[in-house]
């Protein structure tokens, strides 16, 4: 008999790995759901906006369904654990602001623990110490009240367009094809971006 797996394993199998930072994105999609009082996207009907391209991204993508392909998950390259996510359905808009004490509280040595390990120089010894280590605090993220988890609120938000197909062209330059909105002019003719960038004095 198979039986199914919940969420939570669902994120993991997804992104290949339970860790404190899955369980973050985890929480911020369930909360969002909730309050938005919406389901997993079919199509566009939420937009999620991420301000970091950490694990966390990886649950919010599966559990609202806000995906780069199609065109609903938006990523800003802020570095900061916050997260809008909008419903087309019903016009609401929720900012969740993660507590940053909640992210970077820890216990003495673990810095250094976490260097060594993935520095490949930890013993087995420190290793396991380490691993229960992240293990706890991805239930404490788990586990912890909303109210300690995070900041949310309401916002108003203007929807983005939904996403559009472009038309491709060929690069005058490698040959290869590329979205005529991402395509440049060099020399007078279409190319794409890395061969625009490909600029030599040699």
């Amino acid at each position: 008999m198979c039986i199914e797996k919940n969420p939570w394993e669902r994120s993991i199998e997804f992104h290949g790995h339970s860790c404190p930072g899955l369980a973050v994105g985890y929480r911020v999609a369930g909360i969002a759901l909730k309050k938005l009082k919406e389901y997993r996207a079919v199509d566009e009907e939420l937009v999620a906006i991420v301000e970091n391209d950490a694990c966390g991204v990886d649950a919010i993508m599966l559990l609202t369904g806000c995906t780069l392909g199609k065109g609903n998950l938006i990523y800003r390259d802020h570095g900061k654990q916050v997260y809008t996510f909008g419903s087309r359905n019903s016009n609401r808009a929720l900012r969740i602001s993660v507590n940053g004490e909640v992210l970077h509280r820890q216990d003495p040595g673990v810095a250094e623990l976490r260097k060594k390990v993935f520095g490949g120089a930890a013993t087995e010894e420190e290793k396991k110490k380490f691993y229960e280590y992240q293990a706890s605090r991805t239930d404490q993220i788990l586990n912890m009240p909303e109210e300690d988890f995070c900041v949310t609120e309401e916002i108003n938000f203007k929807m983005p367009d939904k996403a559009r197909i472009f038309n491709s062209v060929q690069c005058g330059s490698c040959g290869e094809y590329v979205m005529e909105s991402r395509a440049r002019v060099k020399d007078g003719q279409v190319v794409c971006i890395p061969c625009a960038d490909n600029y030599s004095r040699g």
